[in-house]
This record gives C-alpha cells, sequence and structure tokens, in this order.
C-alpha cells in the first residue's frame, strides 16, 4: 500500500494526526542530551514545566496484548493498577523492541498519538487536574502540549489511577 502522504518537515505522526483532527496543541523542542538518564525529566526541566505536567508513554503487555499507558514522569506505573484498568489480570513491561516496532516510534520519542498500530490506551487520572499537559511528539527532543480530555478523545483512552509516587 502507497503512503498517502509525505511527513511534513518536522512533522511527526503524532503532530500529523493532531493536525488532522483539528485539534489544538503547542509543540514545544529542545535539545535531547543522549546521556540524559531520563527522557521526561529532561523535558520537564528543559521546557520549564512541573515534571506532574509531562507524561511519558510507557508500553506493557497485558495479558498478551501490548497497552499504553501514559502516566506523569515525576512517578512510576503502577502495573496492576494498569491490568485492572483494562480488565486485565497480569500486566508487565513490553519488550521495547516490540514497542517500538508496534508503534513506530524509539524509546524515548514514543507518542500515544499517530502510532503505526492503535495500540488500547489508559491515561492517568492526573492528568485532568491540569488544564494542559505535555506529551512526546514523536521524537526525542520534541514535546506537544495539549488539553488531557483532547488527548483522551483522540486515543479513545481510559482514565484511571495508574500511576504511582
Amino acid at each position: 500500500m502507497a503512503k498517502k502522504q509525505k511527513k511534513q518537515a518536522g512533522g511527526t505522526p503524532a503532530t500529523v494526526a493532531l493536525t488532522a483532527a483539528g485539534t489544538s496543541f503547542t509543540l514545544h523542542a529542545y535539545d535531547h542530551d543522549p546521556a540524559s538518564p531520563s527522557y521526561g525529566e529532561e523535558a520537564a526541566e528543559a521546557l520549564g514545566v512541573s515534571p506532574d505536567r509531562v507524561f511519558k508513554t510507557l508500553v506493557a503487555d497485558v495479558d498478551g496484548e501490548l497497552t499504553v499507558a501514559v502516566v506523569p514522569v515525576a512517578g512510576q506505573l503502577d502495573l496492576k493498577a494498569l491490568a485492572s484498568a483494562v480488565g486485565g489480570k497480569r500486566a508487565a513491561m513490553a519488550d521495547p523492541a516490540a514497542a517500538e516496532r508496534t508503534t513506530g516510534y524509539v524509546r524515548g520519542g514514543i507518542s500515544p498519538l499517530g502510532q503505526r498500530k492503535r495500540l488500547r490506551t489508559v491515561l492517568d487520572a492526573s492528568a485532568s487536574s491540569h488544564d494542559t499537559i505535555c506529551i512526546s511528539a514523536g521524537r526525542r527532543g520534541l514535546e506537544v502540549e495539549l488539553a488531557p480530555a483532547d488527548l483522551a478523545a483522540l486515543t479513545s483512552a481510559v482514565l484511571a489511577p495508574i500511576g504511582r509516587g
């Protein structure tokens, strides 16, 4: 199957999806340091945004099905809560290669938007306490700021308390 359009210069599948949906968003670019131990904390610091407003996209395996979890970079993913949120029994972090292959993004740049294969998504309930949150725009050093309700709508996300700490 031929590609319908070429990627715009600087565009990612995530920003293309947002633009196509007519969703309001702000793009934030920063110089990514490959030596940084945490992509999300690096983004929060570089953008001057509180770490509880910057969310990381993690891919987990819930009962054999890849599932996206979007949680604040200031905390961790509660795998039991994630499994429960989607009616599963057991969750574990997905193999990084499988996550990259399935989403079409590289680790540290996985976005919940514009994935190669649309995965079931759970957004931490804390997102709804913010007017806007920042998520990966599809590559390291690029974040997109948008309303949590827009992210939930575009990904058909379930909102649940899946973050801790």
